[in-house]
């Protein structure tokens, strides 16, 4: 296990899916958390996991440099979770970049970027080009930069599974959209894993790209779901057409079942590009779906934990 006593490491967005996990393993190898975030009172719940004066708080948004070059003020290694599907040029491309530029003036010596599959600045939606812009802000301020973009990221906290067994769970009919587009659902454990891992030096400058052990359709992971939850609705695959109206015509209403930007992210598979580094170059072992989720999707359940599965 790498050994990180003492060292102070900001994590911006430690407080949120990811960010606990990725908290909890550093503050496990021995090190001093800074977690920033915009409401810091949101974070504290994570100041049990470590011993007295190993975690601290710091208020900070990516889209305010003088805010983040107070943050990293200090640190010896800056890991950027940030993200957001709104206002994303400003959080993931600006953002990033002024996370970058703040870590170089502070002379931190490693920063961690947390990007995603699909990330091109050439990319049809804007969540893609964002993701792109950023990588590119992060590479011209700090070259030296471990960029991490991951598939899917799975967990019992997660807002893509949960969602969709919810949807199962109360719907007897559920219409899938871009059903033959692929993902490789990455385990939130792994990720946070592999986020440690690319503090080292032999993770500067590179690029990783984490998916789990298997690539499903989003037809095959909602009727995985379905049978993990012990619930059988009728799937309907929505042709394309009548999808694309759908986040066309109504996915700027509150509530709307899928966004434009949405549909558009959709019509690429988020999966590994072949030959990338990924996990195994971090030294991570990929975790399957079905080892892990069972304790969390047994709440879906007719009959909780007592229920029959398919």
């Amino acid at each position: 296990m790498q050994k990180l006593d003492g060292q102070l490491i900001t994590v911006l967005g430690g407080g949120g899916f990811l960010g606990r996990y990725v908290v909890q393993k550093l503050l496990a190898r021995g090190a001093r958390v800074r977690v920033a975030e915009r409401e810091p009172r949101k974070a504290v719940f994570l100041k049990p996991l470590g011993g007295l004066g190993q975690t601290q708080f710091a208020a900070a948004d990516v889209r305010d440099p003088a805010s983040i070059a107070r943050a990293v003020a200090g640190s010896d290694a800056v890991i950027n979770l940030v993200g957001a599907f709104d206002d994303m040029h400003a959080v993931q491309a600006d953002g990033a970049g002024h996370v970058a530029a703040a870590a170089t003036a502070a002379d931190v010596r490693t920063l961690v970027h947390i990007s995603a599959i699909g990330a091109d600045s050439e990319s049809p939606s804007a969540y893609g080009r964002s993701k792109g812009d950023g990588e590119t802000a992060v590479r011209r301020a700090f070259p030296q930069a471990a960029i991490i973009r991951p598939s899917i990221i799975f967990g019992r906290e997660d807002q893509f599974i949960n969602r969709f067994a919810a949807m199962i769970r109360f719907a007897p009919i559920i219409p899938v959209v871009a059903p033959k587009t692929k993902f490789q659902p990455v385990y939130v454990g792994d990720v946070a894993d592999a986020v440690v891992a690319a503090l080292g030096d032999s993770a500067a400058g590179q690029t990783f790209e984490l998916g789990g052990p298997q690539v499903l359709t989003m037809l095959e992971l909602q009727q995985w779901i379905a049978a993990e939850t012990a619930r059988k609705p009728l799937f309907v695959e929505l042709p394309d057409v009548v999808s694309s109206a759908i986040a066309t015509g109504f996915g700027w209403a509150p509530g709307a079942p899928i966004t434009k930007d949405q549909w558009l992210m959709l019509q690429r598979d988020n999966v590994v590009t072949h030959g990338a580094k990924g996990l195994g170059q971090l030294g991570v072992t990929p975790t399957s779906l079905g080892s892990v989720a069972e304790g969390w999707l047994v709440q879906y359940r007719r009959n909780g934990r007592f229920a029959q599965t398919a």
